[in-house]
Order: C-alpha cells, then sequence, then structure tokens
C-alpha cells in the first residue's frame, strides 16, 4: 500500500472477484490492488463478510474460498471510517460507499451496483463499473 491515490470498490464487484476468479470484476479488483490504496470501513467490510457467508454463493466457491477472500481483502485495504454522514443515493444501503469516498478522499470509486453507477460524476467522484475503469486506467 502507501499510493498516492486511493478508490474505493463497492462489495457487489468484491462479490463477483470473490466467486468468479478471471472475471471482468476480478481483474479490476486485482488491477484496482496494484494501482491505488483500495479503502473499506467497518461498515463495508461487515457488508462483504455477511454477502460472502450467505448459501446462495456454496456452488460458485467453498465457504473457506469465500471466507479466504475476505480475510484477504482486509490484510490489503486501508481501513477509514467515514465522519460525515451521505444521504445523496437513492439506496440508503449504499450512501457507506460515498461517506467513505468523501473522508478517504478517493479519486474514484468502482461500483456494480446502479444506484451508485447512476451518480457518476458524483461531488466530482467518478463511479465507474470494473470495464470502464479497466479501459480507463492502465
Amino acid at each position: 500500500m502507501n499510493f498516492a491515490r486511493r478508490l474505493i470498490i463497492d462489495t457487489g464487484v468484491l462479490v463477483s472477484a470473490a466467486i468468479r476468479p478471471g472475471s471482468v470484476p476480478a481483474v479490476a479488483f486485482e488491477r484496482a490492488l496494484r494501482h491505488f490504496d483500495v479503502c473499506a470501513s467497518v461498515a463495508t467490510l461487515g457488508e462483504l463478510d455477511s454477502l460472502l457467508l450467505r448459501p446462495k454463493f456454496d456452488v460458485y466457491a467453498s465457504i473457506q474460498l469465500r471466507m479466504a477472500f475476505c480475510s484477504s481483502f482486509r490484510e490489503r485495504v486501508l481501513i477509514i471510517e467515514p465522519t460525515d454522514i451521505v444521504t445523496d443515493c437513492s439506496d440508503p444501503g449504499d450512501n457507506k460507499f460515498l461517506s467513505l469516498a468523501l473522508v478517504a478522499e478517493a479519486e474514484l470509486i468502482i461500483a456494480s451496483d446502479p444506484h451508485l453507477t447512476a451518480l457518476h460524476p458524483w461531488r466530482g467522484i467518478p463511479i465507474l463499473p470494473p470495464a470502464a475503469f479497466l479501459v480507463g486506467v492502465r
């Protein structure tokens, strides 16, 4: 870590990366880790953990692999706690990513959630789906 650039990755992208190695979200995730400080908060990490524990993902990857992904992710991110409450997203559950982006002074947000991508750009912060991130960031 310790890049001068920071970004946020929404939970949908992370879940896809965890259960579909080699997918566009997985490639975007790995590129983000190589070129940015990826930021997370207690709330975003908790959401990732709870989603990846769902039995519906058993057909894609074992619970052990999914939990290993969460553990590895925790070790590789910069944990920052938001100080401001943001209510700009139509899905209140997604505001945690916006709050995190503000306090982290993130350069961009990688998101697959349409509630977030519909806000692009938000307060000057691009919100890009994984494929657009891969095209735009080298």
